[in-house]
């Protein structure tokens, strides 16, 4: 697992995106998708990670909610996803895509103005159903 190649998390990272439902993506609006090996030390220090913490992923931006009559001309929003740490927790490959996949989907979350809060009990509700609602034929 540890020799993942930038092009090949790109790839996945890409078809994550294709696999996404739509209603999760067709608002994303000037918003860039990357990635990264490792959050760089201001991401670590803005967040006040500590040593022992890992960070799969991070949205830095202006929430959808939060852009009112005067949003225009500003610089993309980033959602970037971290390499390094996300291979840190996978035991295989399958568990590296569905770690990218969740990942991706928990920062778009944060891009459509939901905390953390949110976030966490809407994954709870999935796990009572057995799975993440992920796939593009998933019901409404």
């Amino acid at each position: 697992m540890h020799d993942i190649t930038d092009e090949t998390f790109d790839q996945l990272i890409s078809r994550a995106m294709g696999e996404m439902p739509e209603r999760y993506i067709e608002h994303l609006n000037n918003v860039v998708i990357t990635y990264a090996d490792e959050p760089t030390p201001e991401q670590a220090h803005k967040l006040r990670l500590r040593g022992d913490q890992l960070l799969l992923g991070l949205y830095e931006g202006i929430p959808l909610p939060q852009r009112g009559a005067g949003y225009n001309l500003v610089l993309p929003d980033k959602i970037t996803l971290f390499k390094y740490p996300i291979v840190a927790i996978s035991h295989d490959e399958a568990s590296f895509y569905r770690q990218i996949k969740h990942t991706l989907w928990h920062e778009i979350a944060h891009y459509y103005g939901l905390n953390h809060d949110q976030i966490h009990a809407i994954e709870a509700r999935w796990h009572v159903l057995g799975s993440l609602p992920l796939q593009q034929n998933e019901a409404r």
